[in-house]
């Protein structure tokens, strides 16, 4: 009994359409927003121009991924619909082709032939079975678990205000230069980075140490552009 409890094993769910959205967003929030906050520092050391620029780049950049996002996956939810409708049409026509396509695609498997035959006949005597397998086998996708836009969409959103307030955060509660909203962003970045790997195969500080060299690559490079900008008088 012990054996077969510990042969049972749970997965996660990897079609909700979230996840991606949610981790993209918030590392490219931090990302982006700590690059545009070390840009305008770069280039003028008012403060308050400075956190002007974080919360118009945390708004916009919020709202752009946001419907980015939306348009994406409606239009990927779109094509599969297309497609699973054509495969619809397909078994309402021709049920013997598909039950034999259906049959020949369990041997490619390794069923044996009279086996897969079998299967195959009784899984076509339910039409919504036969629609989910064959668009499985051929598609990929399953009719009931297409990702939704809006779930996509809205896990962007706060995802990426989530990420892009922490560089903010410290020209908000009154900080005078860029060190202590570049300390928090190289934290957060390492952070997150290392909570990524519990989805992942990574270890914690690959992913870690990847994800802050991105975001200090980018915050550098856009400091010293800031910087040119602004010791030329532009």
């Amino acid at each position: 009994m012990s054996g077969r409890a510990e042969a049972h094993h749970e997965h996660r769910d990897v079609t909700g359409g979230w996840l991606r959205p949610s981790v993209f967003g918030a590392m490219d929030g931090l990302v982006s927003n700590f690059a545009l906050i070390a840009g305008v520092a770069g280039g003028t050391p008012n403060t308050k121009v400075v956190a002007l620029g974080g919360v118009a780049g945390l708004a916009a950049g919020a709202l752009s991924m946001a419907g980015g996002e939306y348009v994406s996956v409606a239009s990927q939810r779109e094509l599969a619909q297309a497609e699973i409708a054509v495969e619809r049409r397909e078994l309402d026509r021709h049920p013997d082709d598909e039950r034999a396509e259906l049959a020949r695609s369990f041997v490619d498997k390794g069923v044996e032939p009279d086996l897969a035959a079998e299967v195959a006949r009784q899984i076509s005597q339910n039409p919504d079975r036969a629609l989910e397998v064959h668009s499985r086998n051929e598609l990929g996708v399953a009719p009931g678990e297409l990702p939704s836009p809006m779930v996509a969409a809205v896990s962007s959103f706060l995802a990426f205000a989530v990420g892009a307030v922490v560089p903010l955060l410290p020209y908000v509660l009154g900080a005078q230069g860029l060190t202590v909203s570049a300390v928090m962003s190289c934290a957060a970045l390492f952070a997150a980075g290392a909570i990524v790997s519990a989805v992942t195969a990574r270890s914690w500080w690959y992913s870690g140490l990847r994800q802050l060299a991105v975001g200090a690559v980018a915050a550098g490079v856009t400091f010293g552009v800031g910087n040119l900008i602004g010791a030329s008088g532009l």
